[in-house]
């Protein structure tokens, strides 16, 4: 399960150094006023789905992959942010 997280990851950072033409990813690592609107968007469509108890599981899917996204195309290493959430353990 983890491994599909850390996949993503390891995509958004060689997307970075060896862009592709034309792929998405690479326009979100670009782009971030795309990739913070898409965050946004996808996060809305999520409660909406949660609210309505329809396609969440895809909903969820997207706001990870556009979270990711977003957090590499702002230089935010995950392994930081895995810090800080073993630095808020109780």
């Amino acid at each position: 399960m983890l491994s599909t997280l850390e996949d993503l990851f390891n995509l958004a950072r060689n997307r970075k150094k060896n862009p592709i033409e034309g792929s998405y990813t690479n326009k979100l690592l670009k782009d971030k006023n795309l990739s913070k609107e898409k965050v946004l968007e996808e996060i809305k469509e999520l409660i909406e789905a949660v609210e309505t108890n329809n396609n969440q599981i895809h909903e969820a899917a997207d706001v990870l992959y556009h979270l990711i996204m977003y957090l590499e195309s702002n230089n935010i290493k995950i392994e930081d942010v895995m810090q800080e959430l073993k630095n808020r353990k109780k």
